[in-house]
């Protein structure tokens, strides 16, 4: 029998990760692995949103720009740099972050809906409030817009055609 007193400590696990010395977070179910930066192959008549694709043992994987969704100024690739390998939705993509931090359980009555907070906030699935700050929790099943999934398929498409002799 549950306890009642327990209501809403249930824990949520939480990878927590930095960009531009701000620190957020993706739920640790949708998170696949943890690489290290590798170079990122352009990808054509790709919208803005993805720098590139990544080779993720034999996947074509497309790396979307966070810093670019939310109006951040770009950065150089550099090696101490972490892609994050995690599920939007259907399809897997990588995303270049300064660095990952912890895996972290926050209770889920720590978090709060973004909705409720902010709410044309499509990209955040919530924000937790923890004893050093907040913690923006990412939802990447919404961050790719509709149009924008369209356009990575047909980019992808696209780039592995056979080229015509």
């Amino acid at each position: 029998m549950t306890d009642p007193r327990d209501t809403g400590r249930r824990p949520v696990p939480l990878l927590t990760f930095e960009v531009a010395r701000r620190q957020f977070a993706l739920p640790a179910q949708v998170l696949r692995e943890v690489v290290r930066a590798v170079a990122i192959a352009p990808l054509p008549k790709a919208p803005p949103i993805v720098e590139g694709v990544i080779n993720v043992r034999g996947t074509v994987v497309p790396v979307l720009d966070i810093r670019h969704r939310f109006g951040l100024p770009p950065v150089p690739l550099a090696p101490q740099q972490h892609l994050l390998i995690a599920h939007a939705g259907p399809r897997l993509v990588a995303l270049r972050v300064d660095r990952a931090q912890d895996l972290v359980s926050v209770p889920e009555d720590a978090i709060a809906s973004a909705a409720r907070i902010v709410p044309r906030a499509q990209y955040v699935a919530g924000i937790a409030t923890l004893p050093d700050g907040l913690l923006v929790i990412h939802d990447l099943a919404r961050f790719l817009a509709l149009d924008e999934a369209e356009q990575v398929d047909a980019a992808l498409a696209d780039a592995s055609a056979p080229v015509a002799p």
